[in-house]
């Protein structure tokens, strides 16, 4: 089968988040199934250092039209890569830019046409470089895509047949625009109703995804039903309970080539399940590289790698933040983010500069060593669609503790010491308390050494790589393409 995927990131070309890791590594795997599989990325500015060479063009020129002109893009051949063949939207007035979707002061007014262009330049393209069974779109961005397969190109011979997934990967992002952006990408102003894409008066690019595609995923089974709900839905909650018995969860991989504490070079030692002896070596880097050297062998490690934002719950850690301060803990953390919170932590190892430290930045290679030094790793979200760094935490037997929400409550299992089971500690509810005591509960197991390594091996054994989350979406698209024929 022909799978043809479209998104506004792809690792390593463009990537802020995790929307860029999926993309990046499903499409490898479903060739390794036996499927072709074709990628689609705008070219933006971060994307040309990857292309090698001279630029060799599938297609030199494409013709989009809006309400009052006319914009001419081309399909850049950016080659195979493991397999999956890639093809860059080229339209330098919308995508040479250095942020994907704006700066600090906010985001591009013209995204309504930046993706609009996108999603039509994409069909367009498949049009002449091969249509799919499926195509496979990727949050608001991408959403346009059914929306102008079933009303624009409605007649059209060459698209009728083929199908369309959407993955939601946080139902927060839904691509909100002037009610006049319906005309402007050319669309019959009869789908800018309440139960297509209108919504409090504007036109909502996710919404007509969800309305017009054959089928929807997201990525956790947990999250799948929590986004049907008021709390968690986003106003979509409606939308997503009528579409259910199209909606699947379907957990985000992880690649292991990139994150296993028996090959990773950026550590200071390695280690496996069998040999966790590297891990005590990485702790010591770790302090090290924060400037707490002096904190016992006895003392446990907290470790924080996030966005730092209310979304990620850090308004319960400045609530237990000097309670947390007084236990036997080391706590180090990592991350950009809300002016509030970047304030927080700095004042928060200010005051507390023998067992707290922070780094207000990103950096790749630190965030390996939180992983493998750290004794637990935090992530108190009010929501998380899926997560990474819970499901890297588990491979480098650093325990998490978490918040009761999406991938998290998914992929972590409370430790039983009696019965020896378990990988974490959860807490539920939007209470500070709660987080304070899965912190205590962390802590007190951590001063059994024995229990503490068979929490650590349980979680190690552990495999969220994307083998199987590649055969659930092939299960998904055969689903789609049994629908459209």
């Amino acid at each position: 089968m022909h799978i043809v995927f479209a998104a506004s990131e792809c690792a390593p070309f463009a990537k802020t988040g995790g929307l860029a890791d999926v993309v990046g590594a499903l499409p490898p795997e479903l060739v390794k199934l036996g499927h072709e599989v074709t990628v689609y990325l705008p070219l933006y500015a971060t994307v040309r250092q990857h292309i090698e060479g001279e630029w060799k063009y599938a297609v030199r020129s494409i013709t989009i039209p809006f309400e009052h002109y006319n914009r001419f893009v081309g399909i850049v051949d950016g080659g195979k890569r493991n397999g999956v063949q890639y093809y860059f939207v080229d339209c330098p007035e919308l995508f040479d830019r250095q942020g994907l979707y704006g700066t600090r002061t906010g985001d591009y007014p013209n995204n309504w046409e930046r993706f609009g262009l996108f999603c039509r330049a994409v069909l367009e393209a498949a049009k002449l470089l091969g249509v799919p069974q499926v195509f496979h779109v990727h949050d608001w961005q991408a959403a346009l895509i059914p929306v102008y397969l079933r009303t624009v190109y409605s007649l059209d011979p060459v698209l009728r047949e083929a199908g369309v997934v959407l993955t939601i990967h946080n139902a927060g992002y839904q691509g909100w625009f002037p009610p006049d952006t319906t005309e402007r990408l050319l669309f019959p102003w009869e789908i800018f109703t309440m139960d297509k894409l209108e919504q409090f008066d504007n036109f909502n690019f996710l919404k007509g995804g969800l309305v017009y595609s054959d089928m929807l995923t997201t990525v956790s089974r947990k999250y799948a039903e929590e986004i049907q709900t008021a709390e968690f839905g986003e106003k979509l909650d409606g939308v997503l309970r009528g579409r259910a018995a199209d909606l699947r969860g379907i957990l985000n991989g992880v690649d292991y080539a990139q994150w296993d504490p028996a090959t990773d070079g950026n550590l200071a030692a390695r280690y496996t399940p069998e040999d966790l002896a590297g891990k005590r070596e990485c702790r010591a880097d770790l302090l090290h590289a924060f400037g707490l050297e002096k904190v016992p062998e006895s003392t446990p490690v907290i470790g924080i790698v996030s966005r730092f934002a209310t979304q990620k719950g850090f308004d319960f850690v400045t609530e237990i933040a000097d309670e947390l301060a007084e236990r036997n803990v080391a706590l180090v953390a990592l991350g950009t983010g809300e002016p509030i919170y970047e304030r927080f932590f700095r004042e928060w190892a200010f005051r507390n500069q023998a067992n707290v430290a922070v780094q207000i930045r990103y950096d790749d290679a630190l965030a390996h060593k939180i992983e493998a030094g750290a004794d637990m790793f935090l992530m108190p979200s009010r929501y998380e669609p899926c997560g990474l760094n819970q499901i890297y935490s588990l491979k480098y037997g650093t325990a998490p503790v978490v918040r009761a929400t999406g991938g998290l409550d998914d992929t972590i299992e409370e430790w039983n010491a009696e019965l020896g089971t378990g990988t974490g500690f959860k807490f539920e509810g939007l209470k500070a308390s709660g987080l304070l005591e899965a912190i205590d509960r962390a802590l007190k197991a951590f001063e059994d050494k024995e229990g503490w390594k068979k929490l650590m091996r349980n979680g190690m054994a552990l495999d969220y790589g994307w083998e199987r989350p590649a055969k659930e979406y092939a299960e998904v698209y055969e689903e789609v393409a049994r629908r459209r024929t």
